[in-house]
């Protein structure tokens, strides 16, 4: 059985028409209609240290995967309520070295500056039940990167997130920036002691197929994917035929 991650951004009501990126800002009331659907179905939603057991093919089981990259403040407001109602657990990447600050990397795009959680928000995300993520230090483009910097970008991320959960067993996920990867990229990676890495490649992930875990592909789900769109990228292989975005 193919298991869907479902790839989210920001949670939020009012966002200006026309403004670039407005299809990844999905709407909380959308949100929560789309796990009260997959409750109704019978699924359970996991964060990937959650889904580790079925990944592997050790478990089977209606699960899906939530991620939400970047670490927004309003994951925290508009999520984990719908999380917790729900019984479900996620992920959050966030960026170490941008916590309590913005998406300062979208301005040269003309994308309004938003908050991410400080330090004291993600350890509430975590107190709520969730996982937090690495999306690296400074959310670069690993690939354009001399080796020692794209090293420091992917480790101390980890040791940063680790020290602030003050979580001994330290970050275990991990989430391209942009998508952007290569073999390089991805042996540091592993070698940083990440278990998973996901990746911007649409699809579900089969566990019945031999799969790098540190290239896991997730569904996208954007502001105007109904509970019908949902459906077929979840349960059909509409997503799977997507491929990179």
């Amino acid at each position: 059985m193919k298991i869907p991650i479902l790839m989210y951004h920001q949670l939020e009501a009012d966002v200006s028409k026309g403004a670039p990126l407005r299809g990844l800002v999905v709407r909380p009331a959308t949100f929560a209609r789309h796990m009260a659907l997959m409750r109704l179905l019978g699924y359970r939603g996991l964060s990937m240290g959650d889904l580790m057991p079925y990944l592997r093919g050790e478990k089977r089981g209606r699960v899906f995967g939530i991620t939400f990259d970047d670490g927004y403040e309003n994951n925290l407001r508009n999520a984990l309520p719908v999380l917790q109602r729900n019984r479900f657990t996620a992920t959050c990447y966030a960026v170490s070295g941008a916590l309590g600050k913005t998406n300062a990397w979208d301005a040269a795009l003309g994308i309004a500056q938003v908050s991410l959680m400080d330090a004291g928000q993600l350890q509430q995300w975590r107190a709520g039940g969730q996982e937090v993520g690495s999306h690296s230090q400074n959310h670069l483009r690993l690939t354009a990167l001399s080796s020692a910097v794209m090293t420091v970008e992917i480790v101390e991320s980890r040791e940063t997130l680790s020290a602030v959960l003050d979580d001994p067993s330290g970050v275990r996920h991990f989430c391209y920036p942009y998508g952007d990867f290569d073999p390089a990229v991805v042996a540091v990676v592993r070698g940083a002691g990440y278990l998973t890495a996901t990746t911007t490649v649409r699809g579900r992930f089969d566990p019945d197929k031999p799969c790098d875990l540190m290239l896991i592909p997730r569904v996208l789900v954007s502001r105007s994917t109904t509970w019908l769109h949902l459906l077929l990228k979840c349960f059909t292989r509409y997503e799977d035929k997507r491929g990179r975005v």
